[in-house]
């Protein structure tokens, strides 16, 4: 009996022994080590899902997708800053272009008074004696001067009466379309002290240039009364003033 189980548990030795190494050789071991593969699989499946597109996509793909799209906006914001630029640039360049010098005012846009472009009227006057007004408005579209004072002949008068320099305006007496300048006219000594005196029934109305004495264009005639004016040497008149109380006492 005791060398009969001593077999038996030499016998099941062995077979222990050889189902050990047939497990090893079965590869039990990878199978488990692989089973964690298709989780990890399946990991990463869900992270490559998670865009919520149901679309398999790597991680770095969303990251260019994201990158695409910015640089699109930004392309866009650069084209959208250029077309302003160039709309502002447009508008300033038509505000420059429009800035052209119009000023009525400016000397460069104004021309001399004279016959062809005013009414003249010489009225006598009760006060001061013997004094005569000569009033001229301008009846043109532009801006007019009346350069110096009047040049004045009485029919076929020789000489031309002098102006009293302390009339001497400021500066040049200027006309908008419809307005008046006036000058006066001393035709007599008050006390006879005067010579050559005579009457004259028409009166030559000169006007002067841009300097002392030329020829500022056509001149005027205006009426006289039917008595004709009387006037001796001592025919003297003031500078064009723009406004007639300057010369209102004179």
């Amino acid at each position: 009996m005791r060398t009969r189980r001593t077999h038996l548990l030499a016998v099941t030795g062995v077979a222990l022994t050889a189902l050990a190494l047939t497990a090893c050789g079965s590869g039990t071991g990878t199978r488990d080590e692989g089973a964690s593969t298709p989780s990890s699989k399946t990991s990463s499946a869900a992270a490559a899902t998670t865009d919520g597109k149901g679309t398999a996509m790597p991680a770095s793909g969303k990251s260019t997708g994201s990158g695409s799209t910015s640089g699109s906006s930004g392309s866009a914001k650069g084209s959208s800053t250029s077309s302003g630029s160039g709309s502002t640039g447009s508008s300033g360049s038509g505000s420059a272009g429009s800035g052209g010098s119009s000023d009525p005012t400016d000397p460069k846009n104004r021309v001399l008074c004279n016959g062809s472009n005013t009414k003249v009227t010489a009225q006598s006057v009760s006060r001061p004696l013997n004094h005569m007004l000569i009033t001229v408005r301008n009846t043109g579209s532009k801006y007019c001067d009346l350069t110096y004072f009047p040049v004045l002949r009485f029919d076929e008068m020789q000489w031309v009466p002098q102006a009293d320099e302390q009339t001497h305006p400021q500066a040049v007496t200027t006309l908008a379309p419809g307005e008046s300048g006036y000058a006066a006219v001393l035709l007599s000594a008050a006390d006879g002290s005067g010579e050559g005196g005579m009457t004259g029934h028409k009166l030559t109305v000169g006007f002067q240039g841009m300097t002392p004495n030329s020829s500022g264009g056509a001149s005027a005639t205006p009426a006289l009364p039917a008595k004709g004016v009387y006037y001796d040497s001592s025919l003297k008149v003031t500078y064009w003033q723009q406004n007639q109380d300057d010369i209102a006492g004179w």
